[in-house]
This record gives structure tokens, C-alpha cells and sequence, in this order.
């Protein structure tokens, strides 16, 4: 699949004059929790020639396939990337700590990721995953039967929320890193035998709801909820975020 996604970015840069910077996975594969037919999520961050950017008209700042059911492939400007890493877009946070990556700028990897705990905004990133776990919880988890998957979709931002407090730090990508901030050991048990079914069930499975899962979501989330609004937000002015731009379009 490696090969076919490569293919794709190949075809990619040479129908939109592009230059990809920077290509990894992006969803369940990433996170940790796949299913066996779970989807290709590949984001990409990509930069044009500079007379692009030189153009009264704006230019479109997203490239997409059209999706599938085996690849979903999309990617940002370079000019709407450093925007978002500006605001501390927690999505392009993952990105770059994503462990599959398919392509990259080594020059402009490093020098972005190096730039991340400064530009990192505790409040906002947790103010996201707050808001993406109790609207999981909310929507997703409450009927008789429920997909399997949105339990992970719930826990992921919960456990990530509740990194940002205890550790003050940008959260990892991967579910296996932040599940060690869970010391309840039945909890540990309730999910490890979910991570079991996921791993070989497909994506549409449904099961009853797991009350002590619901319990202890609904439980951290209301703690996280007091916190949250307290936790610093961080200001950064635009000179490194330009620097990295005008050094990558004027390739």
C-alpha cells in the first residue's frame, strides 16, 4: 500500500505543480487502533512556486483525491499549514508526530518540529480534544448499541485533554503512549479486550455500550472541564513561521 500511496502523491505533484513537503498517516492506523478495513488516511503538507503566491486571485490552499473506501489523501498549503500551526491546530500537531510517514522534507520536518513546544497552546489543544471526546460520549455512546470504534474516538482526545493537565505538554499521537496515564487497572482491561474485538472486526461493528467506559469518560471529562480554562494560551509572533515559508516556495 506504501507503494500505491507514493504513486498517488507522484501523480499528485505532477498534475497541480506542487511539491510535497511533507506526507504521513493521519487516522487509525496512526493513532494505534486500526481495524483490518480501516481506510488510508494520508495528509500532506505541500508548497507551489513562488509566482503562485505572487497573484491577486487567491489560490486554492487544499489538494484532495476523491475518496475511497481504502484511501482518503488530502493536503494543506504551506501558507494554510504555518496559519494553523500559528493557532495551534491540534490535527497538524498529530501530523507531525505521526510514526508512518510516507514523504518528506527533511529540512522542513525538523525545523517545524522543533518549533512545536513553543507554538503549542495548552488551552486551545484541550479546549479540541475536550470538545471532540464529549461530543463522542454525547452523540455516539449513549443508544443500546453503539460502533465499537467510537470508544477509541472518545478515549484518544479524553486521555490527550488529560495529558495537557498533568504533563503540561503537547500530547502524543499514539493511543499506546497516552493510555499510561490510566491507572486503574479494570479500566486497562476493559479496553485491552476492546482493542482485541477491534483489531479483527471491521469498522461497522457494533456492541453494547461499556458502562464502566462510559462512567470513567463521563467521570475525566468533568474534571478536565475545571481545568481547562485555566491552563495557559500561547502567543507567538509570525518571524520563524515567514522564514520557513519563504524558504520553501522560493525553491
Amino acid at each position: 500500500m506504501r507503494e500505491t500511496i507514493n504513486q498517488k502523491l507522484a501523480e499528485l505533484k505532477q498534475q497541480q505543480n506542487i511539491r510535497i513537503l511533507y506526507a504521513c498517516e493521519s487516522g487509525s492506523r496512526a493513532w494505534g487502533f486500526a481495524s483490518p478495513d480501516s481506510d488510508f488516511d494520508v495528509r500532506f503538507i505541500y508548497a507551489r512556486q513562488l509566482n503562485d503566491y505572487l497573484n491577486i486571485a487567491d489560490i486554492k490552499d487544499v489538494v484532495e483525491l476523491p475518496v475511497n473506501e481504502i484511501l482518503d489523501i488530502g493536503g494543506w498549503d504551506l501558507r494554510k499549514a504555518l496559519k494553523l500551526f500559528l493557532k495551534s491546530n491540534s490535527p497538524l500537531y498529530e501530523w507531525l508526530q505521526s510514526p508512518i510517514i510516507y514523504q518528506q522534507d527533511d529540512s522542513f520536518a525538523t525545523t517545524l518540529q522543533a518549533l512545536m513546544p513553543a507554538y503549542y497552546s495548552k488551552r486551545s489543544g484541550a479546549n479540541h480534544y475536550l470538545s471532540m471526546a464529549f461530543n463522542t460520549l454525547a452523540n455516539d455512546l449513549q443508544s443500546s448499541e453503539v460502533k465499537m470504534k467510537r470508544y477509541f474516538y472518545a478515549l484518544r482526545p479524553a486521555l490527550a485533554c488529560q495529558w495537557i493537565i498533568e504533563k503540561g505538554t503537547m500530547p502524543p499521537m499514539e493511543f499506546a503512549h497516552l493510555r499510561v496515564l490510566i491507572n486503574d487497572s479494570i479500566i486497562q482491561s476493559a479496553i485491552d479486550e476492546l482493542m482485541e474485538r477491534k483489531l479483527v472486526s471491521d469498522e461497522k461493528t457494533m456492541i453494547s455500550p461499556v458502562t464502566l467506559l462510559n462512567e470513567w469518560l463521563s467521570d475525566t471529562l468533568s474534571a478536565c472541564k475545571i481545568v481547562v480554562p485555566e491552563l495557559p494560551v500561547t502567543n507567538n509572533g509570525t518571524d520563524e513561521l515567514n522564514a520557513i515559508f519563504r524558504k520553501h516556495v522560493t525553491k
